[in-house]
Parts: C-alpha cells; sequence; structure tokens
C-alpha cells in the first residue's frame, strides 16, 4: 500500500490508518469499563510502525488515550459518584510515577518486565474468579488516611509502570482499588480513568520535547478514542459492578494469553 505523505502521519497508508481508527475506537470502548485498551491500542500501532521506531508508537498511542479517558472521566462523574478527595491525591502520584517510567521506556529489556507483569496478572485474574463477591459492593478496609496513603502508594506505582508503556495499567489501578481499598468495580473502574488520564499526561510530559508524537496521527486516533470511551463508560453505568466484574476477568485473561505467546515466540 502507498504510504501517505500527510504530515505527522508517520507514513501510514490509507489502509494501516483505517485499521488504527477500528483500533482506537475499541480501545476506548474496551478502556473505559475496565481498562486494558493498551492491549487492543498499542500493538495496533506497533503492526503499522508508523515512524519506523517503536517509541513512536508509545508515545502517539498516549494522546489518543489521554483523550479518549478523560471523556470517559466525564461520563462517570455524570452517571456516578467519586471521590474526588483521594481520587486527586493519587492522580498526582500517578503523574509523577509516569513521567519517571517513560524515561526508562527505552532502556529496559520488554521481556524482563512482561515475565513479571504475566505472574502478577496470573495472580490478579484467580484471586478475582475466586472470590465472587469481591467488588460488588463497597467494602473499605482502611480509615481515611491511610487509604489515601494506600491509593497514593499505588498509584506512584502503577503510574511508572505506565510510562514504561506496560500493558493492562487500567486493569492493575482496577484491581489496586477493589482489592486493597475495597472500592466496587463500578467506583473503581470511574476512579482509576482519572489515574489513568494523569499517568497519560506524565509520560507525555516526557515524549512530547523529544519529538516522539505523531500528531496528525495522534489526533485522528484521540477521535475514535474518545468516541469508544464515551459508549463504554456509558455501558458500564448502566450495567453496573457485576458486568464491569465479568469484562474485568475477560481482559486479564487476554492480557495474560497475549503476554504468553510473545514470552512463548521470544
Amino acid at each position: 500500500m502507498t504510504a501517505l505523505d500527510w504530515p505527522g502521519f508517520g507514513q501510514v497508508s490509507l489502509a494501516g490508518l483505517l485499521f488504527l481508527c477500528v483500533a482506537a475506537a475499541l480501545a476506548g470502548a474496551v478502556d473505559a469499563v475496565v481498562g486494558g485498551g493498551g492491549l487492543i491500542q498499542l500493538p495496533a500501532l506497533l503492526l503499522v510502525g508508523p515512524g519506523g521506531q517503536p517509541l513512536y508508537a508509545l508515545a502517539t498511542s498516549k494522546v489518543a488515550a489521554v483523550v479518549g479517558t478523560a471523556s470517559a472521566v466525564g461520563a462517570y462523574a455524570r452517571q456516578t459518584s467519586i471521590d474526588w478527595a483521594s481520587a486527586i491525591p493519587m492522580a498526582v502520584a500517578a503523574f509523577a510515577g509516569a513521567t519517571g517510567g517513560a524515561a526508562f521506556a527505552g532502556a529496559l529489556e520488554p521481556g524482563v518486565l512482561n515475565g513479571v507483569v504475566l505472574v502478577a496478572l496470573v495472580g490478579v485474574g484467580l484471586y478475582t474468579w475466586r472470590k465472587p463477591e469481591l467488588g460488588v459492593a463497597e467494602t473499605p478496609r482502611f480509615g481515611r488516611a491511610a487509604q489515601i496513603g494506600v491509593m497514593v502508594t499505588g498509584g506512584a506505582v502503577v503510574g511508572f509502570y505506565d510510562g514504561l508503556a506496560g500493558p493492562g495499567t487500567g486493569t492493575f489501578l482496577v484491581f489496586l482499588l477493589v482489592g486493597l481499598v475495597g472500592f466496587a468495580f463500578l467506583r473503581a473502574s470511574a476512579t482509576a480513568k482519572i489515574i489513568n488520564v494523569a499517568t497519560n499526561l506524565g509520560a507525555l510530559l516526557y515524549f512530547i520535547p523529544t519529538g516522539k508524537v505523531l500528531w496528525g496521527l495522534a489526533l485522528v486516533l484521540a477521535v475514535c478514542n474518545l468516541g469508544g470511551a464515551v459508549f463504554g463508560a456509558r455501558l458500564a453505568v448502566r450495567r453496573g459492578s457485576a458486568f464491569v466484574r465479568r469484562v474485568f476477568l475477560t481482559v486479564v485473561v487476554a492480557l495474560v494469553v497475549s503476554l504468553g505467546c510473545k514470552a512463548a515466540l521470544g
């Protein structure tokens, strides 16, 4: 296919652009429900290869993701309660962590991180599957001050991981808020979107000055991601925590299969 010579599109073909638009819309919908949209959007960008280097794909995906997650926050905020007093400190810590993680993105051997994440995801999936009551209702496990401390610490750690471009950031955030803090799945998903906005912005704070963002492609994918995110958030609110839990387990299995295949193929 002939590559498009449009500025800021990284020489993708028209077929490649259409493929990326569909992937971005689907990623936005999945990410809005429970996280894991990066499982769809980033591999699609890496497959098409805009700009010729993986960091272009990573940086460009962050622009689309930040627009999609921000729109999902708006959709959730209009239809369900969000504890902003605890979400904002967690988001600030995640922002700082993601900025640091992005600085190491080009230096870390991907196979090392993927192995650790694969083991963690298997544990997360088994724990959630064996506890069907988990996340169905609010079950706070800490006092107010301790809860914020746990959320801030977890936000910094997951934010750093997101800056490194690890898959399943939103999934880990939801599990942290459900399994450790005691949120219901719906509230955890809404809160995780706020943190995801911060981690994506933190990564972009590093990527934009380095010139790795393909702005033309990023803005087109952002519009597609936004449409999918609004649909996904509304679906999650309408169907409730039980639905979000089912999607969560599906995404965890998909992430495990994806990382397992990568490990098997070297």
